[in-house]
């Protein structure tokens, strides 16, 4: 998925193993840059299971078996009890040792260790409340079916409490703008040089995810089925517009599986979402425009 870049000053930088692209019509003030940075080394530092040192990790090694519930843990995981029930359990935030067996592990090995191992049910093993967020056994957390949606919307608030007018900030892929009018194409998840669609966003999020973006061996990348632990087979790519990208995310990955379009309807959201085959499916009204 690509966009241009908004008329004004662009900001790049890489975090969270991709790359940032912030727009606004102003330069950032120095002071904008750091509170930006602050921030996503703090989501960070709580959620990402690629470093020893996450508050997740303590969990996930067996060092604790209730850690400081960080800030952002009641609206994930609120919004991942809607993914489990729309997708009758194939999003679930506990399929990191799933994902580290397959390879795609802290260490970015890319060396399977074993086949697909279905995730543990995450409404038994893990609970949050009263401050704390705890496992019954040690478990890697995985926030990836909307993590990075989450904190593409704390970026975009971060960006306008200090500038005023036109923002967008992009995750390549975990798209958010306000005020500016920004099209988007969807690119296509075989060729990265052409799209198979396009789409005009204003003040809301759009998130796309594809089976070829971190994919490695044999038929093996990061969207998992986690009732199976087995990558999935019939969708290629997904694209979820929303009003956040936090939901937007979910829905991207919603869509791989049965009852993502249902989930959409219930949000009054747009996707479009392409099979493996080639075929492309779309929801009613979509107001961006398809190619044949």
């Amino acid at each position: 998925m690509t966009t241009p870049a908004a008329t004004g000053s662009t900001w790049a930088f890489d975090a969270i193993g991709t790359s940032w692209a912030i727009d606004t019509a102003e330069p950032l003030p120095s002071v904008a840059r750091d509170a930006v940075a602050a921030l996503v080394e703090r989501f960070d530092r709580e959620w990402s299971r690629f470093r020893d040192d996450s508050v997740i990790a303590a969990l996930a090694h067996g060092h604790a078996a209730s850690v400081p519930a960080p800030d952002d843990t009641d609206a994930m995981f609120s919004l991942y009890d809607e993914l489990d029930a729309a997708t009758a359990g194939a999003v679930n935030p506990l399929v990191g040792d799933a994902l580290a067996r397959l390879g795609y592990d802290a260490r970015l090995t890319l060396t399977p260790s074993g086949g697909p191992q279905p995730a543990p049910s995450w409404r038994d093993a893990l609970t949050w409340g009263d401050g704390q967020l705890s496992v019954s056994t040690p478990s890697m957390i995985d926030v990836g079916a909307l993590g990075k949606g989450r904190l593409v919307d704390l970026v975009l608030d971060v960006v306008r409490a200090h500038v005023d007018g036109d923002a967008v900030v992009d995750a390549s892929g975990d798209l958010a703008a306000r005020g500016a009018s920004v099209r988007v194409a969807l690119e296509h998840p075989y060729d990265p040089t052409l799209a198979i669609g396009v789409v005009t966003l204003t003040d809301g999020a759009l998130c796309a995810s594809a089976i070829n973006r971190r994919a490695w061996g044999d038929g093996l990348h990061h969207v998992l089925d986690a009732r199976t632990g087995a990558p999935v087979r019939a969708f290629a790519a997904t694209w979820a517009l929303a009003e956040t990208a936090m939901r937007a995310d979910a829905l991207a990955t919603a869509l791989f599986f049965d009852g993502g379009p249902e989930l959409a309807a219930s949000w009054n959201a747009q996707w479009v979402r392409m099979r493996t085959d080639g075929r492309v499916e779309w929801s009613p009204g979509f107001i961006g425009e398809v190619f044949s």
